[in-house]
Parts: structure tokens; sequence; C-alpha cells
């Protein structure tokens, strides 16, 4: 199905009906979508600042909200574009002034400021690692990059930063064969979770079972394959595709999730950890700075495990997941109760999103 181009999500439940017999299928085998308004009386007095801060009163009398579920891992997510017009404090930052004013942090000086892991660092042309100081497992590893300021990133540079974390991850695993679940996640910015502003990544590599959130989506596919005789990762992709939210390029599946965790999820899908990927991974971050102006994101890798496991992974593909944290300028959080413990509130459009992500991903 081809959807109009000026569509937005907060129609995805039109959209929906709108599908043919078997997109509709596919759709409802992934997503559950419902639609709810909710009607407020604003007092006389409020006007004009709603005016000043929506643009019109009427359209904020009425308003529609659209909830969305994946119905097999039970992300859910609450879309209300006036989310995104919220009044919020900000303070202006200048990232080039702090990045210098933080000088002679430990990044700067890898080799005498930070450990090394017991099988020595790996070192690239644009990266080295270092040992964590302050652990979340057994192996866990930095993978600091050579060029400091976060954002300025190359396809080469993005290419040799997941080249050298897996790397790090054959030379932990050679030390320890029980280590076998990889992860690779970069926290870029403070609004990330990042603890300093030196651009850098963690690696990560588990013993024992993979960690619960790549475990949970393992245990909910093969539920899912078992229930429908369909690759959870296909019917995703395609669920999808048919409202317009994914397309592929080069082998590798693009597509902006219809349940993010947060604003401008991207979920990348592919075979292996191909070139490809990598490309298709500089290309959305690029995206992301350049043409939607996001300066902090999350970033992870999730795969199979490097060796064999008494747990099946079969159909379990290449992920890569990346989402918007938000303006590092402003002090509301983008996580709260309702993100914590029912449902996330997202003000972000992935239509919209995937419409970008096409232009700006060479065909």
């Amino acid at each position: 199905m081809t959807v109009a181009s000026d569509l937005t999500v907060m129609q995805l439940d039109e959209i929906v009906e709108e599908l043919d017999a078997d997109d509709r299928r596919a759709f409802d085998r992934v997503f559950h979508v419902s639609a709810a308004v909710g009607d407020l009386v604003p007092p006389e007095s409020m006007h004009a600042w709603i005016k000043e801060q929506f643009g019109d009163v009427e359209r904020i009398r009425r308003q529609k909200i659209v909830k969305v579920t994946n119905t097999v891992t039970l992300e859910g997510v609450l879309f209300n574009w006036l989310r995104s017009s919220r009044p919020i404090w900000r303070q202006d930052f200048d990232l080039d002034a702090e990045l210098d004013r933080t000088n002679n942090e430990p990044f700067d000086d890898v080799y005498n400021l930070t450990p090394e892991d017991t099988f020595g660092r790996v070192e690239s042309e644009h990266c080295v690692t270092a040992s964590n100081i302050a652990k979340f497992d057994g192996y866990h590893g930095l993978v600091i990059f050579k060029e400091k300021h976060p954002l300025r990133f190359t396809r080469e540079q993005i290419h040799d930063y997941l080249n050298t974390g897996e790397r790090w991850a054959g030379l932990a695993h050679r030390s320890d064969p029980e280590a076998k679940y990889y992860f690779f996640l970069w926290n870029c910015l403070w609004r990330a979770g990042a603890s300093l502003l030196h651009g850098h990544a963690q690696v990560l590599l588990g013993r024992g079972m993979h960690y619960a959130a790549i475990e949970a989506l393992r245990r909910a596919a093969l539920l899912f394959e078992a229930n429908n005789r369909q690759n959870y990762f296909d019917a995703l992709y395609t669920a999808h595709e048919v409202v317009g939210a994914a397309f592929e390029r080069d082998g590798v599946r693009i597509v902006a999730n219809l349940a993010p965790v947060k604003e401008h999820e991207v979920i990348l899908i592919a075979s292996e950890m191909s070139d490809e990927l990598k490309d298709r991974v500089y290309e959305t971050l690029a995206c992301f700075r350049d043409r939607l102006g996001v300066n902090s994101f999350n970033l992870v890798l999730y795969r199979a495990p490097l060796a064999p496991t008494e747990e099946s992974w079969d159909g379990f593909p290449v992920m890569v997941r990346i989402v918007d944290r938000g303006d590092p300028t402003t002090r509301t959080n983008d996580f709260g109760g309702m993100e914590l413990y029912a449902a996330k509130v997202v003000a972000s459009d992935p239509l919209k999103l995937a419409r970008e992500l096409r232009d700006a991903l060479p065909a």
C-alpha cells in the first residue's frame, strides 16, 4: 500500500481501516490501534495563553489520542501531537565550548587515565577500547572515539566504531568461551545517559543468558512464530510497510517504529553484521543530526550469541535501534511515570519519520 504523503500517525486508525484484507491481517498480526478523544473546557482567562502556545483554542477543546500496542512484545505508545507544544524551560548550551572546558578528562589520555581489559586494548584508526571502571557486567568495555565531539561522525568512523566493538567481543569471548552474549550501546550526551561528553560507546559480553530486554524479544518472537508460522521480524517489517512506516535499502530493512520507546525510534534489521547495515546506521544517524536536529540519542545493537547456546536463536536477525532522547537544552525529562510503568507518550510522528528517512537514505 502507498500511503498519502500528507497522512500522519494521528490518522493511523483511519489508514488501517482502509487497508485491503491481506494488508489488514498483516498489520493486525502485530499491532492493535485505537483512538480516543479527550474533551476539555478552558476558561476565557486561558484563551490568550492557549493561542500563543498552541495556535488555536478549538484545537485543544477536542484532542485525538492514538493508542498503538505491539501485541507480540507488549510495547505500547500514546500519540498526541499537542504534547510537542507543551511549555518547556530551556537553557542555551554551547557543546563546543563545553568540550573545550572539559579538556584533560580521562578519555583525552586513554592510555594513562583509563584501565585496559585483561586481554588488552583494541585500537583502530578512529577509536580505542578501555575497560569500564564501574562495570555493568564481567566484560564491560568502552569504545572511545578519537574524535572528541560526539556529533562529528563520518561514515568511516561509524564503520570503525562498530567493527572495533566486534573485535573487542571476539577477544573477550576467546578469553572466556562461556561469555557469548554481545551488546553494543552508544549513549550520546547526558540526555541519553552519558556521564562524559567525549564521544564513546560501551560494549558488553554476558554469560548464561542475554540481557533481559533481548531475551524477552527472543522469547516473544519464538512464541509468535509457533502461533503464526511466520518469522516475527518479517511480520514486524510487513506490518510497518503496509502503512508506509518501513522500506528496504540494499538488503537492510528500515522501520520507523509505530510503538517507539520514545521519540523518533528507528529499527534497522539485517541478516548479518554487513557493511550495508553499517552504512544504514551512519545514514540514519546523519538524518537525525542534519535533518531532524537530533543531538542526543541512544543506539543499541542486538544480535544472536557469538557461539551456540542451549536456547534457540533461529530467525533472530541483527538489529540496530536508535531513538531520539530530546533536546539537551531542556530540563524536562523525556521519561516519567507513564513511560516507566504504563505506556510511552510520544509526540513525534513515525509516518513523517519514515518519509524523512526515505529521502535521506539513497535508493
